[in-house]
């Protein structure tokens, strides 16, 4: 069983970055044979990450219940914080119905009065992860993209399920917007984004017909709780995102009466042609990523100016990587150049553009 830490692993991080640093060659051999599933190849990163989790233990995000795997998440996270962003970070908070929800306003060390901000909700399947565990992800977004972003610590299932999370994403949305000027932003220039469960609860605040975003950042969504597609079997394990990582923390979140409800499966709201523009990632080793690009579809058929990024050879969660530096890295700057440039340039190009 996982137990707190009050320090980094530091046996652990210091085997992982000497693991990294060693010439792709040898990560090779490391990683055993090179891994090919429907058509993709395993990124050498992905597979030597896996491999090491694997001999840790570890073979999923789910750790056994929410308490380990909340832990389990916070130690990860320790391990490949390495990445020193230099950029301010400012404890705050936002106000909902009823309290407060902690956030961190992150400044880039130079940066113009009236710029963009991003406000950012972290990943974690409804029931785990934290300011802590996004920091350094949060800290590498603000200062590759030049913005300053506000990423917010809502509620989190079972102790409060759906859909107190969306309402938060909502009040933070909203907040964001309201006090732009006071964090040295611009108001028209504020964008919605996260990772994972967190991309899902971006997408649900974009949708809403109250709210317009400058832009939107979706990475690896969780778009659609009403239908299991062909990707959801293909990945359902092997790749750290497990189909029961995926039911224990859903069923945790979401009840069978709410699959349909848009803010959840935002995938079947009717009307998207107010969406902002949009940057949305797909991992191709990922349980979500055929639902991701069907909303990516359902997008560019409204008239939404949409980039798809499909990552065929990365698995899901990737962005939190990216301080082990090769493809991690690649694809999560990839991210952070077009949240520059679409809150730079709020482009209205219609229709899906591919990535190469």
């Amino acid at each position: 069983m996982s137990t707190p830490m009050s320090k980094p692993p530091r046996l652990k991080t210091a085997a992982l970055r000497a693991a990294f640093a060693l010439p792709r060659p040898v990560q090779r051999i490391l990683a055993g044979r090179p891994v090919v599933l429907d058509g993709q190849r395993l990124a050498v990163e992905a597979q030597l990450l896996l491999r090491l989790l694997r001999l840790d233990g570890r073979d999923e995000l789910w750790a056994g219940s929410v308490a380990d795997s909340r832990i389990a998440i916070d130690e990860s996270a320790q391990m490949v914080d390495f990445h020193r962003a230099p950029v301010r970070r400012v404890e705050t908070s936002v106000p909902r119905p009823g309290g407060q929800l902690a956030a961190r306003l992150y400044t880039p060390a130079s940066i113009a009065p009236g710029s963009g901000l991003l406000v950012f909700l972290h990943g974690g399947g409804w029931v785990i992860g934290s300011l802590r565990t996004h920091d350094a992800l949060c800290a590498y977004l603000a200062d590759k993209a030049q913005v300053r972003v506000l990423a917010v610590d809502y509620r989190l299932a079972p102790e409060h399920p759906f859909p107190a999370a969306v309402h938060d994403a909502y009040a933070a949305y909203d907040h964001a917007v309201r006090f732009a000027a006071s964090f040295g932003a611009d108001p028209n220039r504020v964008a919605v984004g996260g990772d994972s469960a967190g991309a899902n609860l971006a997408a649900v605040v974009a949708a809403s017909p109250s709210r317009r975003p400058a832009y939107t950042l979706l990475l690896y969504p969780r778009v659609d709780f009403s239908t299991r597609r062909r990707s959801h079997d293909l990945f359902r394990s092997g790749f750290f995102l497990t189909a029961r990582s995926i039911h224990n923390f859903e069923s945790l979140y979401l009840g069978a009466e709410y699959a349909t409800d848009p803010r959840a499966s935002v995938l079947l709201t009717d009307d998207l042609a107010d969406f902002p523009a949009t940057y949305l990632s797909t991992a191709g080793f990922d349980p979500l990523r055929d639902e991701g690009q069907a909303f990516a579809g359902k997008l560019a058929a409204a008239g939404v100016p949409v980039v798809l990024s499909q990552h065929p050879d990365l698995i899901h969660g990737y962005a939190n990587l990216f301080a082990l530096g090769g493809r991690f890295q690649q694809a999560t700057a990839e991210a952070a150049d077009a949240l520059r440039t679409g809150l730079a340039l709020r482009p209205e190009a219609e229709g899906i553009q591919l990535l190469p």
